[in-house]
């Protein structure tokens, strides 16, 4: 029996494609990871101020997103726009799985043109959620670089995830297909496509090759700490905020914090390589490689790394809010917290620029924004 979202889609797909058969793209996979397209649609539908009209048109190539876009202009930037807006309708229901849902939706592998293509990064819309805009989606796992690239994306995800309270490890299931054959004039990867699986084929039919090791992401989020969830925990429980607390609120609020940044051999032995940030950041080498002094920041700024490719430096983090306040993004009760998000907003913008056409014009490449990363995070 065929269900009434079947039609729905068929039409919307013979909407965008029936004029133009037969049409070279990747074989359909915008279904395989259902259970979050659920979610988000879920959260989404809590506030939709775009009217975006579903989820699944995010993970469309351009001509199919634009149908369900609303008022996004932007077709590259559905799949952010919505992932934002379901992630910031779950933080203000208190909804910690609707955030990470929100996440791994974001991080989706969108459909490409063809086997081995790869989908543009979202460069004309900046995502409210920090958390959000730090992430960008898989790429086609036959693409050039794909498996670094991808499990690149899958880190990142994996600390986001953290820092929101979620299990870290559900970034895996953000993971996508085994290479196809580039060339395959059918388009014919190794992709399912199932709207009536409520969970997804991808995992129902074991097809979900893992970016990364379950250790390798317990090494990427080791320091990440979780913002406070009181409010939402106290809802879960029944309104009584105190009735589980979390680690952070046993705290006591800080007064005085003191930060030493000091550099120990052997102490970070899966931090990225150092490179030469000089020619791209147009500052000298020392500060370029953002290594750091130890010394107290001016005005208060606990966050003393300097590196700053493509001009884009890490916000500051000042005491103040609930705890730590990261410049232009939430307040944290846990400097780590708060310095880890600054990190990641640099790297964001950074990244923006090496996809942009200054950026590339420049050299500069989102690989040497993730070894930048690496060593903002290195110093908390």
């Amino acid at each position: 029996m065929i269900s009434v979202k079947s039609v729905v889609f068929a039409i919307a797909y013979l909407a965008v494609y029936g004029a133009s058969l037969p049409i070279r793209r990747e074989v359909p996979q915008e279904h395989s990871h259902e259970q979050f397209l659920t979610s988000v649609r879920n959260s989404l539908n809590l506030n939709n101020p775009d009217q975006i009209q579903d989820p699944v048109f995010g993970l469309l190539g351009n001509a199919a997103a634009a149908t369900g876009a609303g008022q996004i202009a932007d077709p590259t930037c559905l799949q952010q726009a919505t992932a934002d807006q379901a992630f910031t309708n779950a933080k203000a229901a208190g909804d910690v799985q609707g955030q990470v849902d929100a996440l791994i939706f974001r991080a989706l592998e969108r459909n490409s043109g063809s086997v081995g293509g790869v989908t543009d990064a979202c460069t004309s819309i900046t995502a409210v959620n920090p958390e959000i805009a730090a992430i960008q989606q898989h790429q086609d796992p036959a693409s050039t670089n794909a498996a670094a690239v991808n499990k690149a994306i899958t880190l990142e995800l994996a600390r986001q995830i953290a820092a929101v309270g979620g299990d870290p490890q559900e970034a895996l299931k953000a993971g996508t297909f085994a290479p196809g054959q580039i060339g395959d004039p059918t388009g014919r990867g190794n992709t399912c496509d199932d709207t009536d699986d409520p969970v997804g084929c991808i995992f129902t039919k074991n097809l979900l090759v893992p970016d990364a090791t379950p250790e390798e992401i317990d090494a990427a989020v080791a320091g990440v700490a979780a913002v406070d969830n009181g409010a939402a925990n106290g809802a879960a429980d029944g309104g009584d905020a105190a009735a589980t607390p979390t680690e952070d609120e046993t705290c006591a609020a800080a007064v005085t914090v003191t930060v030493t940044a000091t550099a120990v051999a052997g102490a970070e032995a899966t931090a990225p390589p150092a490179v030469d940030n000089g020619a791209a950041a147009g500052a000298d080498d020392g500060a370029a490689a953002g290594t750091g002094n130890g010394a107290a920041a001016a005005g208060g700024n606990l966050q003393q790394f300097t590196g700053a490719l493509g001009g884009a430096t890490a916000p500051s983090v000042t005491p103040g809010g609930r705890g730590f306040v990261v410049e232009g993004s939430d307040d944290f009760l846990n400097v780590g917290a708060a310095l880890g998000r600054s990190c990641d907003i640099q790297k964001n913008k950074c990244a923006n620029f090496a996809n942009s056409a200054a950026g590339r014009a420049a050299g500069l490449s989102v690989g040497q924004c993730d070894q930048q990363n690496g060593q903002c995070r290195a110093l908390i």
